[in-house]
């Protein structure tokens, strides 16, 4: 049941976003580790407690896919877009990286045009247009010269975003059990490959913050799905970017990193196109904001109980799906317009 003040929910989104930054910095700490063998242990560790969440679950429901070509591209979409997102926090200021995940939905929406014949109108070109602005001024003037950081997180946006459209494209013909476990299962065996090329010996310690990493993805989503059932999605949605300000504050006081004023400028740009578009699904009566998609942990990693995923979705619309980091069916209508 939806509270009429929406301070608990608020109060449990920023929680949840601020143990995602967390997540996020443990990660970046790893620095001797490869991106690929972070992933797979990442993914390994999270796997366990989600298993048994749906061990315990105890409905019966199918596993076989009723669309595996679409759920089969899901799965690389989104195994793409965690092992390019985990690279890039492990190379650059965490707020750089952030800056550059926010532009998700600016794709998506222009993905949505062609694949799934969305009419775009002129605030939402507004904008796409002022957040591709954000990131060019987050790359800068040398983006000829980008690094490899800078690549990897645009390629973790785009493929946030065709995880999304593909998501939207299969709708609720798909069982979230179906949604939850084929991209897990995918990330696992995908890393898993990769690892072989880059293995090192994990010391103790370090294979404590890997556990640490799969816990607070568990926990961070599930207070994000509590926070949605509990409060509107207007008030929900933009506490994503209280992970900018985190980001500002743990690279500066756990890493060190000077924030530019190119970095924030192009990250507030970026925002402020990203509140324009809640504004205008909102007074669209958009059943699901499309900005909650940019969770790439959401969509491949851990998950939040299928069954409370589902039963949260039968009374508020608005719930998060999975995701992905950040992805649930949109329900098309003729105001998604």
């Amino acid at each position: 049941m939806k509270n009429s003040f929406p301070f608990s929910g608020i109060a449990l989104a920023l929680l949840g976003f601020a143990l995602f930054s967390m997540h996020d910095a443990v990660i970046k700490s790893l620095s001797g580790i490869h991106a690929f063998q972070i992933a797979f242990f990442v993914c390994l560790f999270s796997f366990v407690p989600v298993t048994f969440m749906l061990a315990i679950d105890g409905e019966e429901r199918s596993l076989r896919p009723r669309l595996p070509l679409l759920v089969g591209l899901r799965c690389l979409f989104t195994s793409g877009s965690l092992l390019s997102a985990f690279y890039a926090f492990g190379v650059l200021p965490l707020a750089d990286v952030y800056a550059l995940l926010f532009a998700a939905p600016i794709l998506i929406t222009m993905l949505a045009i062609p694949v799934l014949g969305e009419t775009v109108r002129l605030v939402r070109w507004v904008a796409i247009l002022l957040g591709m602005t954000g990131v060019l001024v987050v790359l800068g003037p040398n983006i000829k010269s980008l690094s490899l950081g800078h690549i990897s997180a645009l390629i973790a946006a785009i493929c946030i975003a065709c995880s999304s459209i593909v998501t939207r494209k299969i709708g609720d013909r798909e069982h979230s059990v179906t949604l939850i476990l084929y991209p897990m299962l995918c990330n696992i065996v995908v890393s898993g490959l990769l690892l072989v090329t880059v293995y090192v010996p994990v010391p103790l310690i370090d294979l404590g913050k890997l556990a640490c990493i799969g816990l607070l993805s568990v926990v961070a989503q599930r207070l994000i799905i509590t926070a949605y059932r509990a409060s509107e999605a207007q008030f929900i949605a933009p506490m994503q970017y209280s992970q900018m300000l985190w980001a500002v504050i743990l690279g500066a006081v756990v890493f060190n990193e000077p924030i530019s004023q190119q970095t924030l400028a192009g990250a507030l740009i970026i925002i402020l196109s990203g509140i324009m578009f809640i504004w205008r699904e909102l007074q669209a009566s958009v059943m699901k904001p499309i900005l909650r998609t940019r969770n790439f942990r959401v969509a491949g990693g851990p998950q939040a109980v299928p069954g409370e995923i589902d039963s949260a979705n039968s009374t508020n619309p608005a719930n998060l799906p999975d995701t992905a980091l950040h992805e649930s069916t949109v329900k098309q209508t003729p105001q998604n317009k």
